[in-house]
């Protein structure tokens, strides 16, 4: 009996199987564009422990649920809770957000995006499951001048996320594989923000990474993604104001070079990544860097480049990574598709 699912049904979208070692000796990038009760965290920016021996990975199902940009408005809540009720169904042992909860903290007053962060809290409850979270640039609150909000205000920039939700970095283990959570975002003087692993996570990255038993499998969590090919197919200008700001890498990881050789140290097995809200994977000297489609889709009005809203499904089987995209049936009640 094979150890992978049975076959898939119609909404769901199937791209192979990976195994680390099978694509060590790949040089080249091959990009594909296809098509909660409760968190559990280590401390901010704190590694998880390391095990006293290795532990042989065992088999089991995550879900990867990105880009959830939850609001009262557009039927997002009501969205939510459809994607939440599917993932609920199927047979997991726990979930990693990969950021975006809200849309939006970045340009609101203090009531607003507590009333956003409590709406997802409510919503995620659906899961009934343990959620890891990863922090995206929508979950910054305040940020933008238009928010009216001072730098010194409590809550501003990280502190928020922090206080409602959990660090925004830290690393846990889970039946043998190893689980880093990046936090890919910024903020910057002029009151914006960056792609770019700062200095002293990325030295917490290296601590992290050399204290896992050698052979251990990792799979690693990015909101903005280390590697993506959205430029070749994406707005023809990707430096436009509505897709990056001019000053500031925002697509794109800026320094995502350092943590690509970081990594090709260590067994990883994978990079789940969201923020593009398409669904694609680029495989790069045997590391494949999976971008998720957004549970928002097109930010709540219907595909992104064609793809529908949904999330992704992993499958670890014995140092195996597998994984397939769901839909959920969603249907926008203000049509945008792109």
């Amino acid at each position: 009996m094979s150890p992978f699912p049975p076959k898939l049904p119609p909404t769901s979208i199937h791209p192979g199987t990976i195994n680390r070692r099978d694509f060590l000796a790949l040089g080249a990038i091959t990009a594909t564009a296809s098509l909660l009760p409760g968190s559990a965290f280590a401390s901010a920016g704190k590694a998880a422990p390391p095990s006293p021996a290795t532990q042989q990975p065992g088999s089991f199902d995550y879900l990867f649920i990105t880009d959830t940009h939850i609001q009262p408005e557009l039927a997002a809540a009501d969205g939510c809770a459809l994607a939440f009720k599917k993932a609920a169904s199927l047979h997991v042992d726990f979930a990693i957000q990969g950021g975006d909860h809200v849309f939006d903290a970045l340009a609101v007053n203090r009531k607003r995006a507590d009333s956003l962060f409590d709406l997802y809290a409510h919503t995620e409850q659906a899961l009934g499951l343990k959620v890891h979270h990863t922090i995206g640039n929508h979950d910054h609150f305040g940020l933008f001048t238009s928010s009216g909000i001072e730098a010194s205000a409590p809550g501003y920039g990280k502190q928020l996320f922090q206080e409602r939700v959990g660090p925004t970095y830290y690393s846990f283990d889970h039946k043998g594989y190893h689980f880093v959570v990046l936090d890919t975002i910024q903020p910057t003087p002029d009151r914006s923000w960056e792609a770019r692993i700062d200095d002293t996570q990325f030295a917490w990255l290296q601590t992290d990474l050399a204290k896992i038993p050698a052979g251990t499998p990792v799979i690693v969590t990015a909101h903005v993604p280390l590697a993506s090919g959205i430029a070749s197919y994406g707005p023809s200008n990707p430096r436009s104001a509505a897709v990056e700001a001019p000053s500031h890498p925002q697509m794109i990881v800026a320094n995502a070079n350092i943590v690509i050789d970081e990594l090709q140290k260590h067994n990883t097995l994978a990079v789940f990544q969201g923020h593009t809200h398409v669904n694609e994977v680029v495989r790069f000297r045997g590391i494949p860097y999976i971008t998720g489609g957004a549970v928002c889709g097109n930010w709540w009005h219907g595909t992104r480049f064609g793809i529908p809203e949904g999330f992704t499904v992993v499958s670890l089987r014995n140092g195996k990574l597998d994984w397939r995209y769901e839909t959920y049936g969603f249907k926008s009640i203000d049509p945008q598709n792109t």
